[in-house]
């Protein structure tokens, strides 16, 4: 623990003060003005381009490194790995400052045991961009001390001394790291040093090999699903079928006499099966006679008339200029995304073991901070007592944004005195997911004389994103007037345009809708960046320069501009159809990073064939050039499975499908041959990755297949209709 000694700051060895300097987002509320709609919509412009900083308490001892043996640096990461490359970055960052090879740095999710928890998430693709300063800082720090150390154990002064590989050199004298930092119990903190100049980095900005790479190709035991405990039973969990069913009661005396069955326990809200084996939990859950109280069967024709504009409640989230009327001569098309599920490969999964009034848990999640309060509130425990051991992700894509099973395994094992591993089976996974919600879109707009765009009007309507989920609560909403997670991608980027409204209307579902990769990016982009290659048809105009015309000269706009240009560019895009190819276009801002995708098509019978991407962004600073290639190759190909092929359904007030297969999704066959990507950096910070990329890809292709067919596909996924049969 930190104290002072003789007035100097003092810390125990391989923990460090965070003096990131970040503070925390806050939004000003100036009396009762907050609710004045003007004032709503400039707090959500500025939420929709907001870089989230990392903003956890920088006054508390965390411990972020430690200095091996070897001479090697574990560094525990408040993000998660979920295969976007984090621990690459930031292994990159940190091997940067502490003057050390990228070989020594050795990555690893930090146990919220040791203090180190990020109280947001892993989301948002934030993790580089947040880090970025106060994890250079913390590095920078780290040398400081250990120089300061090195030069007092030397008898030299730290003018005389060099780093190299985390070997400090002077006067023919070396010391390693882990020589220097033997023995030592307590550390003089500095102020935070300078940091290097951009000219003198060794690996940020290069692309950088990932550091997780050996144990995946070799199937290291890393992931959630692979975490054990020594002596753990195994859990299943009975859960409903039917949407909105509440648990009313539950025989479980023919379940409690199966072979394999240790408990069974009745929870208000769950029953749980404890035995040991997997396969004798699951027949044992079988066997159990629940009931539940559920709502009249729904049908996805109920969801559908639900979430049309003009339901729910609404939130005009951007102004400018004056609202289209009736009277006025404007053309309209509407747009719908249907209910969306994750489908990541790895199932939730948890191993938890209470012993007293202390918990450990293994999961993977992106949310350790949520996961421990949760536990620690249902037990009846101190938080401080429970330590979430995160694992890397099998997928997330905000599927782990909340992971309310960590609960019911603790329960679980605090029944039975021994560990209990539970996962979900895929069934499960499906029918319990937080989907993404269906969406329907009325886009209307109007040209001037001179052919471009004199008014546009984006109303939308979604269920839950970030409305009510784990990490924002109902209250936000209420006060900001919209779902902060639906509103992405919604805004109109073509602020030149005299006159430009979008609303939002937001409708509560009665199955759970929450985080879903993007938010509303995928669906919002879609509908806009069609009607806006509609609007340029009718105006006669080639699509780029229709909307180049059309933008602002803000930075994000003059960034907006060069990764269109950039994109048309390296496409060589062209409008002509040849050899039965046409090429779509498409651009967004998410996040404060801009995108432009142009997706190279055919069409066989009723077939759509992506055959090329070409992808154009600026997120800024690129730590692993890599890496955000990497990120660009997969969103692209999620983008393509969501907008051509992946639906839940609705039936008899089940969701379905409940598997791979019947829930289809884009398989390797169906990848483009080739993804271009083209990175920009306008700005000398890193940016958003993870997400942006998803914005255009839909209507990249259905911008192509209109030129191909004539025909203007409206809805998801993509489907062409049976007069274009050829």
């Amino acid at each position: 623990m930190a104290d002072k000694k003789n007035g100097s700051k003092k810390v125990s060895r391989r923990k460090f003060l965070i003096r990131g300097g970040l503070g925390a987002i806050g939004v000003v509320a100036i009396g009762a003005y907050i609710f004045r709609n003007p004032i709503r919509r400039q707090i959500l412009g500025v939420v929709n381009s907001l870089e989230a900083p990392y903003t956890d308490n920088t006054d508390q001892p965390m411990v972020w490194f430690e200095v091996n043996s070897d001479n090697s640096i574990v560094l525990h990461s408040p993000k998660m790995e979920m295969g976007q490359g984090t621990f690459t970055g930031i292994a990159q960052m940190a091997a940067e400052e502490l003057m050390v090879g990228i070989e020594q740095i050795h990555v690893v999710h930090a146990a919220s045991a040791t203090g180190n928890v990020d109280s947001f998430a892993t989301g948002g693709s934030t993790s580089i961009s947040g880090l970025w300063q106060p994890l250079r800082e913390l590095a920078a720090m780290l040398r400081v001390m250990l120089l300061n150390e090195a030069a007092r154990k030397m008898n030299k002064n730290v003018e005389e001394l060099t780093i190299d590989k985390g070997i400090i050199s002077g006067a023919g004298d070396k010391m390693s790291y882990a020589q220097v930092a033997e023995g030592v119990v307590d550390w003089e903190i500095p102020d935070v040093p300078v940091l290097k100049d951009a000219k003198d980095y060794k690996y940020i900005g290069k692309p950088i090999s990932r550091v997780d790479l050996d144990a995946k190709v070799y199937g290291d035991p890393i992931f959630g699903m692979d975490a054990e405990m020594q002596g753990m039973l195994y859990g299943a969990v009975v859960r409903p079928t039917k949407i909105g069913a509440t648990f009313v009661s539950a025989d479980i005396k023919e379940a409690e006499g199966m072979p394999g069955v240790v408990k069974i326990i009745v929870e208000n809200d769950f029953v749980g099966v404890i035995a040991n084996s997997i396969i004798e939990a699951e027949h044992a859950k079988e066997a159990i006679k629940v009931v539940w109280e559920s709502y009249e069967d729904l049908s996805t024709a109920d969801i559908i008339g639900m979430m049309t504009v003009g339901n729910g409640n609404s939130m005009v989230i951007q102004k400018n200029g004056q609202s289209l009327v009736e009277d006025d001569d404007f053309e309209t098309l509407e747009f719908r995304s249907p209910i969306g599920a994750h489908a990541q490969i790895e199932p939730n999964g948890v191993v938890a073991y209470v012993e007293g009034d202390k918990a450990t848990v293994k999961i993977s999640t992106q949310v350790v901070s949520i996961t421990r309060k949760e536990v620690a509130k249902r037990l009846d425990i101190d938080v401080e007592n429970v330590n979430i051991i995160p694992t890397y992700l099998g997928g997330g894509f905000g599927r782990r944004l909340h992971t309310p099973h960590a609960v019911q395994a603790a329960l679980m094992s605090k029944a039975v005195g021994k560990p209990v591993k539970y996962f979900f089976s895929r069934k499960e996974e499906f029918q319990h997911d937080m989907f993404r919600p269906p969406t329907h879109h009325v886009i209307k707009g109007k040209l001037n004389a001179e052919g471009f765009l004199e008014a546009l009007e984006h109303d939308f309507v979604s269920g839950d994103v970030a409305t009510d989920s784990a990490l924002i609560p109902n209250a936000l909403t209420n006060f900001l007037g919209a779902d902060v997670g639906a509103i992405r991608g919604g805004f109109i980027q073509y602020t030149a345009v005299p006159n430009f409204k979008a609303v939002h209307w937001h409708v509560t579902l009665p199955f759970a809708t929450s985080w879903w990769r993007s938010l509303g990016l995928l669906a919002n982009t879609f509908a806009m960046e069609s009607f806006m290659d509609k609007m340029a048809i009718m105006a006669k105009k080639n699509a780029v320069d229709f909307r180049l015309a059309q933008i602002g000269d803000d930075t994000i706009d003059v960034r907006l501009k060069n990764v269109i240009q950039a994109a048309a560019e390296k496409a060589n895009y062209t409008e002509d159809i040849i050899d039965g190819k046409a090429m779509g276009f498409a651009a967004s801002i998410d996040a404060n990073t801009p995108c432009a995708q142009v997706a190279e098509v055919s069409v066989v019978g009723n077939e759509i064939i992506v055959h090329k991407v070409t992808v154009a962004m600026d997120p800024g600073l690129a730590v692993n050039p890599d890496q955000i290639r990497a990120q660009c190759e997969g969103s692209v190909i999620m983008g393509m499975s969501a907008v051509l092929y992946e639906k839940m359904e609705v039936e008899n007030g089940e969701l379905t499908p409940t598997i791979y297969g019947p829930y289809q999704m884009a398989l390797m066959k169906n990848a483009p041959k080739e993804i271009d990507v083209v990175l920009l950096q306008g700005k000398d910070t890193p940016g958003a990755v993870g997400e942006p990329p998803l914005g255009p890809i839909g209507a990249a292709i259905a911008n192509a297949v209109r030129r191909l067919t004539g025909e203007r596909l409206t809805e998801l996924p993509l489907k062409i209709s049976k007069n274009n049969l050829s």
